[in-house]
């Protein structure tokens, strides 16, 4: 068990790649805390977590309103007395081409991708110096490296979760705070199984391996760099996707 004991949060863990993670760091024995934005759905976690043996937190915040995320870390410390992992997962999309994007759509994915994890990392990041040790993985993207068609919003988080990965880990080092970004390739969820065969089949044609990635492959990813396995790495950019080609 790679991260036994440790204290393990991750937004947006409700589904995807989000529950695997969960499920993951469960299994390889850290006390998780599931991160949703409705109770029910977060219920449903602790409660499989729970049937598993597993110590687990379920906090309901929206990652856009700091003040939710202030009140959700502050739960999550008060119970545990400590925060070692955050994963920042919690994203959307709403895509469009540049010249049919509303403001909306715009504004809606910033706040989440981009915004909430501003949110969530400054929070986390105050209680992880304090205690001089840490580690901060955020989310971003194959998109976040290449761009993508119609997905202008989407994309400009992304790259601005790298550009905030490889910040933080400068200013936090001297804390004892890792921090690292994992760029996901296309992975299936439960949105890629709504897809036409043909989209699919597309997709998997981007990869030279031919296949789309799972949910289990990224949580892999998390785990190490959460772990002491990577005591030295920080600021990087960890790509899993299956050597996709945009």
């Amino acid at each position: 068990m790679r991260i036994k004991d440790k204290v393990a949060v991750v937004t947006g863990s409700t589904s995807g790649i989000g529950k695997a993670s969960i499920m993951k760091f469960a299994e390889e024995g850290a006390k998780v805390v599931v991160w949703g934005r409705t109770e029910e759905e977060v219920e449903v976690v602790v409660n499989d977590l729970k049937a598993a043996g597993k110590e687990v937190l379920g906090v309901t915040a929206d990652v856009s309103v700091s003040d939710e995320v202030n009140s959700a870390m502050n739960k999550i410390k008060d119970h545990y007395g400590t925060i070692d992992i955050l994963v920042n997962n919690a994203g959307i999309t709403a895509d469009a081409q540049l010249m049919k994007m509303t403001e909306d759509q715009f504004d809606k994915v910033i706040a989440v991708n981009l915004k909430g994890v501003y949110n969530c990392g400054q929070a986390a990041a105050k209680i992880m110096a304090e205690q001089n040790s840490g580690v901060i993985i955020n989310v971003s993207s194959v998109v976040g490296i290449y761009g993508n068609f119609g997905q202008t919003n989407y994309a400009a988080t992304k790259f601005g979760v790298i550009g905030m990965t490889k910040t933080w880990a400068k200013e936090l080092g001297r804390k004892g705070v890792r921090v690292n970004a994992v760029a996901p390739g296309f992975i299936v969820t439960e949105m890629t199984a709504k897809m036409p065969e043909k989209i699919l089949d597309a997709m998997k044609g981007k990869s030279p391996l031919g296949i789309l990635g799972e949910p289990i492959d990224i949580a892999n990813a998390f785990v190490y760099l959460a772990s002491n396995e990577a005591k030295f790495v920080t600021g990087t950019v960890l790509s899993v996707d299956g050597g996709v080609v945009l």
